[in-house]
Parts: structure tokens; C-alpha cells; sequence
């Protein structure tokens, strides 16, 4: 379950210029710039906005991976729990249908954690730091819908353009606006993993 964690976001680059002509008698004007890039808004930022209504939420989930590998279409299917709490907190565990831990990603206040359970290994690092790489992977697409009852959402869909991958979660018995044990969001691997940069997973990603 590793090939699950491929990231991305729209690549751009703009060059400003001022061009003058010499000798004429008359001063042409310079061009005008190009319009300004937006700010980069990474997808975990995209994501945490789907949920930015609460103060909190907490929900199970049902996750359906598909996937391009190889030439060949596949899916996985596994379950999850979410844990979000505003503004910057989301906390998502994903487990196999037999109940075996898969993965368990927390991001908070800028930093991403990943622990693989099944591979005796963590990654952290400092999402931001990781901009240019993100960007470069291409165009990534988030939608939700939500019940129209309660406004919270009942569903996600991430689309990772260029790498042929969509995600989707169904979020089931959603609760608001309770207060979570304070290890809700907190980071201690179990004994035995090892920790590495967050780095060096993308590094391995980059290769495959």
C-alpha cells in the first residue's frame, strides 16, 4: 500500500522583462507584466477547507484508491478514521478490510507525519518545504459533497491529474464540535520504527 501516497499540484513559472528600443525618437513603453501567479495553496491546505466549518470532526471513513500501474487500471478499498480540528489539524488512519493497520498520516500546523506500520517506518517533514516538487507533479483536483441536512461533508474526491489516480472517501457517522483526548493529534511512533525525513520518501516516489 505504499503506491498510495502520491502527491501533486499545478506546475507554473513566469519571467518579467522590460524591453527598451534605443535610438528611436519616440519611447516605447515597456510590455506589460504577466498577470501575478496566485499564491501556492497546497493540497493539504485544499483539503483542510472542506472541513473548515467546525471546530472539530471526527468520522469513519470508506477509501477507494484507483490507480494507473503498469498500464493496467487497479483499486484498492480500505477503511479509515478521520480526525480534523480547526484550523490545521487532520488526523486520517487507514486500515486493511481484515482490520490490519495500514497507515496513519497526521498533519499539523505545517509538519506531515507518516508511519507504515507493515514497513517498521515513519516519514516527517515540513510540508512547505517541498513546494516546487509539489507543483511540478501536476494538477490536483478536490471536490466534496455534503449533506444538505447538517453541511458536513459526506464525501472527497482527490484527482492527481497527470498520475491517472483518484481517491475517493465516504465519510460515515460524522460527529461536530466535540473535544478530542488531547493525544488526538499527537506524534510518538511505536518502538522499533524507524524515522526518516519525509524527504526521502519522495525521493523513492520520484523514482518509481
Amino acid at each position: 500500500m505504499a503506491k498510495m501516497k502520491k502527491a501533486s499540484v499545478l506546475a507554473l513559472g513566469f519571467v518579467l522583462t522590460g524591453l527598451f528600443l534605443m535610438g528611436c525618437p519616440k519611447k516605447v513603453p515597456p510590455p506589460l507584466p504577466p498577470p501575478e501567479k496566485p499564491p501556492f495553496l497546497n493540497p493539504m491546505e485544499r483539503l483542510l477547507q472542506t472541513f473548515s466549518p467546525f471546530e472539530s470532526l471526527q468520522a469513519r471513513a470508506s477509501i477507494r484508491i484507483d490507480m494507473v500501474e503498469q498500464g493496467e487500471k487497479n483499486y484498492y478499498v480500505l477503511n479509515g478514521v478521520v480526525f480534523y480540528q480547526r484550523p490545521d489539524r487532520l488526523r486520517i488512519l487507514g486500515f486493511h478490510p481484515f482490520g490490519m493497520a495500514l497507515f496513519d498520516s497526521l498533519y499539523r500546523e505545517g509538519d506531515l507525519f507518516i508511519l507504515v506500520p507493515f514497513q517498521k517506518r515513519a516519514y516527517v517533514g515540513e510540508l512547505s518545504r517541498f513546494q516546487d516538487w509539489i507543483e511540478k507533479a501536476g494538477e490536483i483536483e478536490i471536490s466534496s459533497l455534503r449533506d444538505e441536512q447538517r453541511n458536513t461533508p459526506s464525501r472527497i474526491r482527490i484527482v492527481v491529474v497527470e498520475k491517472e489516480i483518484e481517491i475517493e472517501i465516504k465519510l460515515k457517522d460524522v460527529s461536530v464540535d466535540k473535544e478530542f483526548p488531547p493525544d488526538t493529534f499527537a506524534w510518538a511512533p511505536p518502538e522499533g520504527i524507524r524515522v526518516r525525513p519525509l524527504d526521502s520518501l519522495l525521493r523513492k516516489k520520484r523514482s518509481d
